[in-house]
């Protein structure tokens, strides 16, 4: 096969795939076009809570994002035993936050506050980097994370996994909301970093062979703890 006929063959490929197609934008009798809104060219989001949480699980398998659901405190701190066993985890990143307070002191493993500043190259040497969010997106199996939710700019980035705690009260159905919330929350104060997390750092940019960790955590892992009944 010529290396034309390839590139040929990955387009006509990309065009079998299955788009999103919002609903044909109403003309009203002067002309103008209306009907279409944000949401409307957004993959469709079921309304009921259950429905939100599988469709989040579901894209979290698609994106190779380890997914965890959890009920309590205790079942919480047991995950992390489980993971800090499996992969040798010997030094902990993380910040202050009322949960991670409670439970980080009882792996027994030093850890690196972000409000005490360690240097750049101390959050580089931990094994993971343990933070909250402002919110989890179950339309596009995103973590919306700000400076502020998650303790600076590092600690989501620089260790080589990035475990993200949220509660089931956070996660959102769209991207709308999630802008929606943002405007709520920060008004015209907004935090340095606002950014969206999809999947662990991946590229595929040579010979489409998806390589993970790339520019970030090489392990994403997602960890919804259930809200008080």
């Amino acid at each position: 096969m010529s290396r034309r006929d390839e590139i040929l063959g990955r387009i006509r490929e990309g065009l079998r795939l299955r788009v999103h197609e919002p609903k044909r934008a109403a003309t009203s009798s002067d002309g103008v076009r209306t009907g279409l809104t944000t949401r409307e060219w957004l993959p469709a989001v079921p309304n009921d809570p259950e429905g939100i949480v599988e469709t989040f699980a579901r894209n979290c398998v698609e994106l190779r994002t380890q997914y965890y659901r959890v009920t309590g405190l205790p079942e919480l701190s047991g995950k992390l035993f489980e993971l800090k066993d499996s992969e040798g985890w010997k030094l902990i990143a993380s910040h202050r936050d009322p949960i991670l307070d409670s439970i980080l002191p009882s792996l027994g493993l030093p850890f690196l506050l972000a409000e005490d500043r360690p240097a750049t190259a101390d959050v580089e040497r931990a094994d993971v980097g343990i933070t909250r969010c402002d919110a989890l997106i179950a339309q596009t199996g995103s973590i919306l994370l700000t400076a502020r939710s998650a303790g600076g700019r590092a600690l989501s980035v620089l260790p080589p996994h990035h475990v993200a705690i949220a509660r089931e009260s956070q996660l959102l159905p769209d991207l709308p909301a999630a802008f929606e919330l943002l405007n709520k929350t920060y008004g015209d104060a907004y935090p340095s970093l606002i950014t969206l997390i999809t999947g662990p750092s991946r590229t595929g940019d040579i010979e489409r062979i998806l390589v993970l960790g790339a520019h970030g955590p090489r392990t994403l892992t997602i960890i919804l703890l259930r809200d008080p009944r």
